[in-house]
């Protein structure tokens, strides 16, 4: 064996040993990686019945954090959300009206949605809430008037 290709062997051997234990040191502290967010889930209702449908979102106060959000189903919602101190925006439509989607006579007819809630819990809002590690339950029980 010449003296290059048995230093190339060294020299691949210990290339290989490195970048194995680089991989192993990776994976095993990917897996310990402090959570920067908590399961938030709870009920909406709307002057006493269930949000059938809408969505919420959480903005953090601090603007250092990603925003989230989630689909209102039957009342109910799940998010993750980051820790600490967040805006809460609750939507909710309702049908307002129907419009036709081609000038035919025989043309579908969708419905027309606006805003259900007013402006304190959507583009105004005044909801806050506290995100802790773990999972939080928030109620929001709105009202329309």
């Amino acid at each position: 064996m010449s003296e290059l290709a048995r230093k190339s062997g060294v020299r691949r051997g210990w290339l290989h040993h490195s970048l194995a234990a680089a991989l192993f040191a990776a994976a095993f502290t990917s897996g310990c990686a402090k959570p920067t967010a908590g399961l938030v889930s709870g009920s909406i209702t709307v002057d006493g019945t269930p949000a059938k449908s809408g969505s919420i979102a959480f903005f953090p106060v601090s603007g250092k954090s990603f925003t989230s959000g989630a689909a209102v189903v039957d009342g109910k919602y799940s998010a993750r959300v980051p820790f600490g101190a967040a805006k809460v925006e609750i939507r909710v439509p309702k049908v307002v009206g129907e419009k036709k989607l081609y000038d035919t006579a025989d043309s579908p007819i969708k419905p027309v949605l606006a805003e259900a809630l007013p402006a304190r819990f959507n583009d105004e809002t005044t909801l806050t809430i506290e995100v802790n590690p773990g999972e939080n339950h928030h109620d929001f029980d709105l009202t329309t008037k």
